[in-house]
């Protein structure tokens, strides 16, 4: 399954992700067109475009929720950490482990807010369910503390999730993921059922994350994409048309259609 290579060239260990003459149909209707894709290693890289354009369909199809859906078929290829995820002895729980997802409208468990923590942790952890109390309150503890969450929850841990606002379940969800070491973190619109405060604080924990984790953000907010990445990618029509460095596709853009997406001339 996947797993990093030690002997791998330091080109491999400085992508995270390598999409390949990707291709998806939904139906009949050809979704993605020869997508090339690369991301790098421990940044945080933005997929900007019009609705409608395919970044959503192209996130989701690295950790495979697309499989979901019937009538979905592709060709090409998606390595993450140097394995190809459309393989058929791939399995979906192992990848969905190694690559996180944090959906548009965050999706805690109608459970604890350590429960919700622990969750993860008690399916892909060997005698993950059998750890002592405190093993696992410190889990709780560390992967609050991460996404900045632990001071304002630590007296309320048996409290349930779902009553936390919106910008604090969004953190939950992104916390949720940490305990089980996930190499990327796939992120799709996190911040679209926030009020501008509580994106900023969720737009702060993403940047602290970098580093550590493989961030791939889907928005249609250009502000963000340009105050929250490295890295940034114009999709336009199911195709892949400009990937580069956020401040240099934001000031000088390559390609006419990026800048007419840019400036607002559509989209």
């Amino acid at each position: 399954m996947l797993s990093t290579q030690p002997d791998a060239t330091a080109d491999e260990i400085k992508k995270a992700i390598r999409v390949e003459d990707f291709n998806l149909w939904y139906g009949t209707f050809q979704a993605l067109f020869n997508v090339n894709f690369a991301v790098k290693q421990g940044i945080i890289t933005s997929l900007i475009g019009p609705s409608g354009c395919g970044k959503s369909t192209l996130l989701r199809s690295i950790n495979r929720i697309n499989d979901r859906l019937g009538y979905v078929r592709t060709d090409g290829a998606i390595h993450v950490l140097d394995k190809n995820v459309l393989d058929g002895d791939v399995e979906l729980a192992q990848l969905r482990k190694h690559v996180g997802m944090v959906f548009q409208r965050p999706n805690p468990l109608p459970i604890s807010i350590r429960d919700n923590i622990l969750f993860g942790h008690h399916l892909h952890a060997p005698g993950g369910r059998k750890q002592r109390h405190a093993e696992k309150d410190a889990i709780v503890e560390d992967a609050l503390r991460q996404v900045l969450l632990w001071d304002a929850v630590k007296d309320h841990l048996h409290r349930t999730a779902t009553e936390l606002s919106l910008e604090q379940q969004q953190k939950l969800c992104i916390a949720r993921l940490l305990p089980v070491k996930p190499a990327v973190l796939l992120m799709d619109e996190p911040c679209s059922a926030l009020d501008p405060k509580a994106t900023e604080a969720v737009e702060e924990l993403i940047w602290q994350l970098r580093g550590a984790f493989t961030i791939l953000i889907v928005t249609h907010n250009m502000a963000q994409a340009r105050r929250a990445s490295d890295e940034c990618a114009f999709m336009l029509m199911g195709k892949l048309v400009e990937h580069t460095a956020t401040e240099e596709m934001f000031v000088t853009p390559v390609h006419q259609e990026t800048a007419d997406y840019i400036e607002g001339r559509y989209g």
